[in-house]
């Protein structure tokens, strides 16, 4: 396994991030490391993301994934912007295997056996649930992975506070993505001592197993 992937097995949370002003991303940084959750998957689905992604990766404390990554051209940009991993909402052979060839790590998302052997195809060993709660949530993924037994798993969507232990109590969960913890308002807002408070519950819950 690609060693950007060891470390979000190690602290087993992945907060997911929208920033909407790049001038956010540094206190934002701060307040994840200090709560004990030095990473951060800076979704494209702002104008901000390549910014907030530079000035992260500039810091050097903080892994720093890109998220909703569906192009090419995004996965080049996320990589010039210092983004060390890449998390796609679905399965886009060509982002896959642009990926693969150039040793950047990738967990693309999966909803069925069929996103699961195409994912086979090109080796991969870390896949992305999405959206979890909605396609069934722990049920349906302890299904869907039983014949594939070498994939670890990341779900995303819907995952909180409420029912983390449920997804991580299960082997083959690598960790979970959410955004609980970088809700968008909170960001927005400057409130990025409750991002602290509410990393180090994420982080004592997760370790709570």
């Amino acid at each position: 396994m690609h060693v950007e992937l060891e470390k979000i097995a190690k602290i087993k949370v992945v907060p997911v991030v929208a920033i909407n002003n790049a001038a956010d991303a540094e206190p934002l940084a701060a307040a994840l490391v200090a709560g004990g959750l030095p990473c951060a998957e800076v979704t494209f689905r702002t104008d901000a993301a390549l910014e907030s992604m530079k000035t992260m990766a500039a810091l050097g404390n903080i892994q720093v994934g890109a998220g909703t990554v569906s192009k090419v051209d995004q996965v080049k940009a996320a990589v010039d912007a210092g983004a060390t991993f890449m998390v796609s909402p679905g399965f886009n052979p060509k982002v896959v295997e642009y990926c693969v060839s150039n040793g950047i790590p990738i967990a693309p998302g999966i909803t069925n056996p069929t996103d699961i052997e195409m994912a086979l195809d090109f080796d991969l060993e870390v896949l992305k649930f999405f959206p979890a709660e909605a396609f069934g949530g722990i049920k349906t993924l302890k299904a869907l992975s039983g014949p594939y037994g070498g994939i670890k798993f990341i779900p995303t969507g819907g995952i909180s506070a409420s029912n983390l232990l449920d997804y991580l109590a299960f082997p083959k969960v690598l960790a979970c993505g959410g955004s609980w913890m970088v809700a968008s308002d909170l960001i927005s807002g400057g409130k990025f001592s409750e991002i602290e408070k509410l990393t180090k519950e994420a982080v004592e819950l997760a370790n709570s197993l």
